[in-house]
């Protein structure tokens, strides 16, 4: 008898299984950064957007027609409220040693920012001791298809040297931003978001293990063995039951199919089935987003390399 052997039940790869801190993701913008270290120019390393719904698109490319799956995702634009300013520890860790806020913030926002929110002034010699600059903006889902009112408040990386980044932060410090100001048509994307939830479930559907059979002392749906006696615990290795959904999960490299100022053009009558209908800026990326309808979504530049390659869209499904 050859020895039977199976591969293990779940990645490690994304381990504790747990429920994601906030219901928008958290975004390491100096990995980011990193392939960017080249060009020293200063430039938004991410955005936010809604996502809509899915459809099917047909598009050419070179000679060829392809016709593929796309997520619809609502792009508001984003209001910078403040910058903040990073320096680096002996460990090379970077901890917060200064923010300043804008003049005219939203309403909404006096809640979350609070005092802080007050205009001090800036001490420029914070400047060199920074390593890293990040705006804090807001979103405006006022300006979407959702009955919202809360915006979310989050931090966006800027490449380049932190003098050339103080110099594009203060520029847009008050100011809002759009999809255009940072991607295009064409341009592959990291996409990351949280995952639908489902709550407390079994190890059958968390791990995908096998059911036992109908002789198995009338307990089907778990671990056969949940391992030796000595020593007297349970291994964190063996698939029990826990959360499942609700994981801050990363996709790599999505094209961006179109990015469309008008969203007429593809908006339904009735609107999108458990969204609305479509107010501002939209983005159509090839495949499908790991998040149920109405979450936000943070698109970031490739942490992997990825030509560029121009798109011409011949047929949208509505």
């Amino acid at each position: 008898m050859p020895t039977a052997r199976r591969p293990r039940r779940g990645s490690l790869q994304y381990w504790p299984r747990k429920r994601a801190k906030r219901i928008y993701p958290r975004v390491n913008w100096e990995g980011i950064k990193k392939n960017l270290e080249k060009e020293d120019i200063a430039k938004l390393l991410g955005f936010a957007s809604y996502k809509v719904g899915m459809t099917h698109v047909q598009y050419q490319k070179g000679n060829k027609l392809f016709v593929k799956p796309a997520t619809i995702l609502e792009a508001t634009p984003l209001f910078v409220c403040g910058i903040r300013f990073y320096e680096a520890n002996e460990l090379k860790e970077l901890k917060a040693i200064g923010e300043i806020f804008a003049d005219n913030l939203p309403k909404e926002l006096e809640r979350k920012i609070g005092k802080k929110g007050k205009k001090k002034e800036f001490d420029e010699k914070i400047l060199e001791k920074t390593k890293s600059i990040r705006l804090i903006v807001c979103t405006q889902p006022t300006k979407s298809g959702m009955h919202k009112k809360k915006p979310e408040v989050f931090e966006i990386g800027i490449s380049g040297s932190v003098e050339k980044q103080y110099e594009l932060a203060k520029k847009l410090l008050g100011k809002e931003i759009t999809i255009d100001n940072v991607f295009r048509s064409g341009e592959f994307c990291d996409v990351s978001s949280v995952t639908k939830g489902h709550g407390f479930v079994g190890s059958v559907r968390r791990f995908g293990i096998k059911i036992q059979g109908r002789k198995d002392e009338q307990h089907h749906r778990h671990v056969g063995s949940i391992g030796p006696t000595t020593p007297r615990k349970i291994d964190w290795r063996v698939p029990m039951p826990g959360q499942y959904g609700f994981f801050t999960r990363t996709e790599y490299n999505k094209r961006i199919l179109l990015i469309g100022k008008d969203p007429s053009e593809i908006n339904k009558k009735s609107g999108f089935k458990h969204y609305g209908i479509m107010r501002s800026h939209y983005i159509l990326l090839e495949g499908s987003v790991p998040a149920p309808r109405k979450r936000l979504i943070i698109i970031t530049k490739p942490r992997r390399k990825a030509k560029y390659e121009p798109v011409e869209i011949k047929y949208i499904a509505k």
